[in-house]
């Protein structure tokens, strides 16, 4: 009976050349009887129903859904009755004898309003869905975290200065305001990392290329550092040239250097070895891509080896906690908006090396 049925599906569910084997998904087929001719295996799986439990049965049958209120789904839904200008149901989630959950879309098959020939059914599991649903939780939560505190200070200092500010010296409050300026530029940052994310999450990263000096660049992220109280023997750039030709974001690349360089400071020890040098790969294509590599040590204790593929994932930081462990993962998100890449290893010396690879050459508008 079972070989009948698999025959049966092949020659009436399954179009020319797909196999439904081949689907990540489950895919579940109604002839125009309602009778499932087709039942893949990521169907079983998904379902925690058998093949051969399913085929040959009436749909409702072979898939019992309930929606979340405990009602029987496919008698509300009467796929082969009600108007003739449906075409399907979107995603929606139900659930299975037992209480498992899956998510569910369908399609109706018809010849302009005739009647149904063929219900298409995709089932889906909810685990991608609760990972990314525990992700945005994360990001609610440390940007709770984030905010708070910066918040609070700004907050406390305002609110002292208003209601005392005749109590305090002229040094007092230049140091409250102080503080003030600086917790708000923290707020600041934090917003446009949460801008990048969403941007970098959907696709709309928006890459505004110019020709960039990036040796110059790079000098001038170091400089900064040096004003800002870290040695200057700590910092050592080789610049190996002639490079090729950079068209990138300037804003977005001093994202990039600013990040690595501020991980190998805060995260690493001893020297921080910058480098810069031409690249060239060969192509799938054949053909030979130049570029510019940037690569960033430092002579610290490293990442541990099972950290390594986490570290360009949203939240990660490294043994010394602090910050929102986000910023790598911008970082790779700007790299490859410009046709980059980048990768982390352990340096020479022990330390983290990160390493990121941008194309030359000029913008298509310019070509």
């Amino acid at each position: 009976m079972t070989d009948t049925r698999q025959v049966r599906a092949s020659t009436r569910a399954v179009p020319p050349g797909l196999d439904p084997e081949d689907l990540p998904d489950g895919l579940v087929v109604a002839d125009a009887d309602g009778v499932v001719v087709c039942f893949n295996s990521a169907a079983a799986r998904i379902s925690g129903i058998s093949r051969e439990q399913a085929l040959g049965r009436p749909l409702a049958e072979a898939l019992p859904l309930e929606d979340l209120e405990g009602r029987r789904w496919w008698p509300l839904l009467d796929p082969y009755g009600g108007l003739r200008i449906r075409t399907g149901q979107p995603e929606r989630n139900l659930l299975l004898p037992g209480g498992r959950e899956v998510l569910v879309s369908a399609r109706y098959l018809r010849e302009g309003t005739g009647p149904v020939r063929r219900v298409v059914v995709a089932l889906r599991g909810t685990e991608a869905r609760r990972r990314t649903e525990r992700s945005h939780a994360e990001l609610i939560a440390t940007v709770a975290h984030e905010l708070r505190s910066p918040l609070t200070s700004v907050k406390g200092f305002t609110a002292t200065l208003l209601q005392k500010w005749e109590r305090f010296t002229d040094d007092q409050k230049k140091l409250m305001l102080e503080t003030v300026d600086a917790d708000a530029n923290r707020v600041t940052r934090l917003i446009a990392e949460l801008l990048d994310i969403s941007r970098i999450d959907a696709g709309r990263l928006e890459i505004r290329r110019q020709k960039v000096d990036l040796p110059l660049a790079l000098r001038r992220h170091v400089e900064g550092k040096i004003a800002a109280g870290v040695a200057p023997e700590r910092f050592v750039i080789r610049v190996n040239e002639p490079l090729p030709p950079l068209w990138a974001d300037a804003d977005k690349l001093d994202q990039v250097l600013g990040n690595l360089l501020e991980n190998a400071v805060r995260h690493g020890e001893g020297t921080v070895t910058i480098e810069v040098e031409p690249d060239k790969a060969v192509l799938a294509s054949g053909q030979l891509r130049e570029g510019t590599a940037v690569t960033v040590s430092d002579q610290g204790p490293g990442i541990p080896e099972e950290s390594i593929p986490r570290v360009f994932t949203r939240f990660w930081r490294g043994s010394k906690r602090g910050g929102t462990g986000l910023g790598l993962y911008i970082v790779k998100g700007i790299v490859e908006a410009h046709g980059g890449s980048i990768a982390v290893d352990r340096a020479p010396e022990g330390g983290a090396r990160f390493r990121f690879i941008l194309p030359a050459g000029i913008p298509d508008f310019m070509a």
